[in-house]
């Protein structure tokens, strides 16, 4: 446990430098190759799943695998040395200051009235197209992004680290990057990725829904609305194409007051996506730093909540 908390304290203090080599960078190197070898031929429909079965689970079973040799043989070479390994592991599998300081990019171009910048910069973490994006939309697309990430990039990871060690939790970061990288329902992975994509739903069950309720638990710290962010939790937790994405979303949405949803576009396409929560307000780039405040204080209260669960079970 003190190892998760090292790395949750430094992952705070020092985000991803990038001269430092990231393990998901080498899981999706993985994936990569491992995609071009299984689809080295046309396949039917059927084949594709298949294929795509047999990638999740060798991804996976890699992942936890290598994980754990580093983490034991490490620790037999020297308590220290295993102990500092474990460190720069966990370390690696939050995403809280990157977070903030990719959403604060895309907030300081927005203060300094340069919406073009703000565009690009929201770019870098949406799938969404962003040329055309007015103010309040940038703000939208910004405050989703954080907001599901505070369940995919910060509580399921600190989840599965508590419950089963690192390997654990760096098995759960190779199925969200799976689910990143294939688990579009386009021609391309519509097939190909359905295994990724119904893993990462099943492993984000239970975090998504753990987030909402934390977020409602940090709202009454942070000052914000948490009488109403617990309201539009429960309404609105299910006005979203993912089963889990809404949960995180629909408790930042009530607890800030305003809408979130709506019309986007993708590769062109536009999709409308059912709205959460009530336009009490008017959405505004302060709406940014709110979330990352509330994103902050989430990860904090988890922290404390799995520290005595675990410290009282062990």
């Amino acid at each position: 446990m003190l190892a998760i908390v090292t790395g949750y304290v430094a992952d705070i203090l020092f985000g991803d430098p990038p001269w430092l080599p990231h393990p998901v960078r080498f899981i999706g190197l993985g994936i990569s190759k491992l995609e071009g070898f299984l689809r080295n031929r046309k396949l039917n429909p059927e084949e594709e799943k298949c294929r795509g079965v047999i990638l999740t689970i060798a991804i996976v079973g890699i992942t936890y695998s290598v994980t754990y040799g580093v983490v034991r043989l490490s620790n037999l070479l020297n308590i220290y040395f295993g102990f500092l390994i474990e460190v720069i592991l966990i370390y690696q599998m939050f995403a809280i200051k990157s977070l903030a300081v990719e959403s604060r990019r895309v907030l300081k171009q927005l203060q300094n009235g340069s919406l073009p910048e703000a565009r690009r910069f929201l770019s870098y973490i949406v799938g969404r197209d962003t040329e055309t994006l007015s103010e309040q939309e940038v703000v939208r697309g910004t405050v989703e992004t954080v907001a599901e990430n505070i369940s995919d990039g910060i509580i399921a990871p600190m989840l599965f680290a508590f419950i089963g060690g690192i390997p654990l939790g760096m098995a759960y970061k190779a199925v969200n990057t799976l689910d990143s990288m294939m688990g579009y329902k386009n021609d391309k992975y519509i097939n190909f990725g359905w295994a990724s994509a119904k893993l990462d739903d099943l492993a984000n069950f239970i975090p998504a829904r753990l987030t909402g309720i934390l977020i409602v638990i940090a709202s009454f710290f942070c000052g914000f609305d948490w009488r109403n962010a617990w309201i539009i939790l429960k309404r609105d937790c299910r006005n979203h194409s993912s089963p889990n994405s809404g949960y995180p979303e629909a408790a930042i949405a009530g607890a800030l007051g305003i809408q979130i949803g709506g019309l986007n576009t993708y590769f062109g396409k536009s999709v409308y996506k059912p709205t959460i929560g009530d336009p009490n307000m008017r959405i505004n780039k302060n709406n940014i730093a709110q979330t990352i405040i509330a994103m902050y204080a989430t990860s904090f209260i988890c922290l404390i909540i799995l520290l005595a669960i675990f410290s009282i079970i062990k």
